[in-house]
This record gives structure tokens, C-alpha cells and sequence, in this order.
């Protein structure tokens, strides 16, 4: 009984989801893509910076065994995303030659692994600042002028789903690591001073034409295996505070939200909150198939300590889909194909009706 009533709720999502792919193919063109290392699709390769994911064991189960620049060993939610919306199956970097407008026009990432809202994030590791994104997005619309003309291009950008994913390395790699914000700034006015960025930005696309946009919030970030590593009073459980945190400034983003939708005519602004259905992956790790939520599968054995696997690591786990995450800071293909079916179907799903 119980093994038929699995089934049925199987076909049931596998209904919803191909229903979804039905109705997507026609309301959204593109996936255009703002944010850090969730979403880097290969950016920070083109750019003068450590924070890179381009060697083994990176995408090692991604499309031909490449290391694109992705902090996974495959997809990431981005990728899927798009495939759900029926458009392709993985999002390309902006920065990367090989592509050009014609790849652009139904999918582009501008991410940059390390960055974050704040300026002073992105210069830690000197990645690409979120005002240099808008600023490469407004290149975008102009070669996307020219290549479908003024009226196609403006369409396209008004229907095409504009998605941010950022703000974890604002908290975690800037202000509890770098002295200089957190003497500036109590954490409850650093996380108004972020929401305010994350406002004014989305206020500049809503200027630029952009009418669907995605706003991602924080995951569990002190379940990461970096934070719990070093949890050592808390027995490497999660770190409370780092959640609590996050919380926070979820409920911030969700306030922007609701604020926005009633401010300006025509936008579509959706809160897409990944944080409880990674802590209950996290949490019940057994119910989607993963034997580990603490130990990242490219790791040494013990809690990861690094930001990224080393080159060529020999303590990766030999079936990455075994494990949450796949690094000390990121989620593996698996964990990242679980989130986004769960955002598209629970969030994103509105911008089809």
C-alpha cells in the first residue's frame, strides 16, 4: 500500500513538473542569471581571481566530464531551472568566449563565485562586484538588441526570468572573517544595509525592462561543512547563530518582496527561499537517498576545511549523489536538481499562470 502511495505521489509531481514544461516554453525565453558561486556558470575562469572551480574533480559527472568553472560536480540549480522552464539544459557564462548572443538569448549567467551583495565581498577575492554584473547586462540587452531587433529584444527581456542568488559570502567570508564591516555595522544593521543593495538592484531591473524576477534567499549556511568544522563547542552540529542569521534576513528579503510587488506596475517579484528544504535534506538526509549531510564528498575524511576541493583531489567519494554536499561550501548535482525542482514547483511555477 504504502509502496503505491509513493508511486501515485511520483506521477503526480512528474505530472506537475511536465505541465510546468508544457506551459514554459512559451511565457519564458530566457533565464538571465545575477548572484555568487551557487549560480557561477564559469565567469571567474575569465577573471584574475583564486576563486575557481576549473580542474578535477569539478564537474566530473557534468556533460562530457568538464570542469566549466561550476563549484559542483555537475549542475547547478541555475541548469536545471532552465530545463524545468523547457529552454535548455545548462546556462552559459557571459564571460566565456565560446559563446556569443545567440547562446545568450535564451540563458546567461553573470555570476561570480565569492562575490556578494556588498562591494567590499567581492573584493576579498577580488571577483566581479554586483554593480560590474548589471553593468555586463546592460551589454547584454544592447547585443540582444541588435541580434532580434528593439521590439523582440524588449519582449524577451520583460518575459525572461531574472534570478539573484547571493549573500551567504556577505556573512560568512566578509563580515565574520574581515575586520572591516563588522566594526562598522552590528549584524542586524549589516543585514539592512545588504537588503537595501538587494532593493536598489532589483529596482534597476524593474528600470532596465525586467519584469519576472526570482529574489534567492539563504540556505542553513551554518550547516555548511566549513562552519560545522569548526563548531568544535557544538560537537560539529550546525551553527545556530549562522542559521538564526539567515532566518533574519530571509524574512528582510521576503519584506522587499511583498514591498515591491505593491510599488511597481507589472513586476512579478518572487521570493525563492531554499532555506527548509535544504535544512530537512540536511536534517533527513536518508529520505532523499544520501548516506552524508556533514562530510562533503570532495573532502579528506574529516568536516572540510577549504573553501574548494584541492587539485585533482584523491579524497573525493566515489559517488558523488551519496552525499549533500559536494565541497565544504556547495551542494552536489543531486542536492542541486532536489532545490531547484522544489523552487520551480513551489515558486517559480506562478510566473506560468
Amino acid at each position: 500500500m504504502e509502496l503505491q502511495s509513493n508511486l501515485l505521489a511520483l506521477l503526480f509531481s512528474l505530472h506537475i513538473f511536465c505541465l510546468i514544461l508544457i506551459k514554459a516554453n512559451a511565457k519564458v525565453p530566457a533565464i538571465i542569471v545575477f548572484g555568487d558561486s551557487s549560480v557561477d556558470a564559469g565567469n571567474n575562469n575569465f577573471i584574475p581571481t583564486v576563486a575557481r572551480s576549473n580542474f578535477q574533480p569539478y564537474g566530473r559527472d557534468f556533460l562530457g566530464g568538464k570542469a566549466t568553472g561550476r563549484f559542483s560536480n555537475g549542475r547547478i540549480p541555475t541548469d536545471f531551472i532552465s530545463e524545468a522552464f523547457g529552454i535548455k539544459e545548462y546556462v552559459p557564462a557571459y564571460l566565456d568566449p565560446k559563446n556569443n548572443i545567440s547562446d545568450f538569448a535564451t540563458g546567461v549567467s553573470f555570476a561570480s563565485a565569492a562575490t556578494g551583495y556588498d562591494n567590499a565581498t567581492s573584493a576579498v577575492l577580488g571577483v566581479i562586484p554586483l554593480w560590474k554584473q548589471l553593468e555586463y547586462y546592460k551589454q547584454y540587452q544592447k547585443n540582444l538588441t541588435a541580434y532580434l531587433g528593439e521590439a523582440k529584444a524588449k519582449e524577451s527581456i520583460s518575459e525572461s526570468l531574472h534570478l539573484m542568488s547571493m549573500g551567504t559570502n556577505d556573512f560568512l567570508e566578509n563580515y565574520y572573517t574581515m575586520p572591516g564591516r563588522a566594526s562598522q555595522y552590528t549584524i542586524q544593521q549589516y543585514q539592512t544595509f545588504l537588503a537595501g543593495i538587494a532593493e536598489n538592484f532589483i529596482r534597476s531591473l524593474y528600470g532596465l525592462g525586467a519584469r519576472k524576477i526570482s529574489l534567492g534567499g539563504l540556505p542553513p549556511m551554518g550547516c555548511l561543512p566549513l562552519e560545522r568544522t569548526t563548531n568544535f563547542m557544538g560537537q560539529n552540529g550546525c551553527v545556530a547563530n549562522y542559521n538564526n542569521i539567515a532566518l533574519e534576513f530571509n524574512g528582510k528579503l521576503q519584506n522587499i518582496t511583498t514591498k515591491l510587488n505593491q510599488e511597481l506596475p507589472g513586476l512579478k517579484l518572487l521570493f525563492s527561499n531554499p532555506y527548509h528544504i535544504m535544512l530537512h535534506i540536511i536534517k533527513k538526509p536518508e529520505l532523499y537517498g544520501f548516506e552524508s549531510a556533514s562530510v562533503a564528498c570532495c573532502a579528506t575524511g574529516m568536516f572540510e576545511m577549504g573553501y574548494a576541493c584541492s587539485r585533482g583531489s584523491m579524497f573525493s567519494c566515489s559517488d558523488a549523489s551519496k552525499f549533500v554536499f559536494w565541497d565544504s561550501f556547495h551542494p552536489t548535482e543531486k542536492t542541486n536538481s532536489i532545490v531547484a525542482k522544489y523552487v520551480v514547483e513551489h515558486v517559480l511555477a506562478q510566473l506560468l499562470e
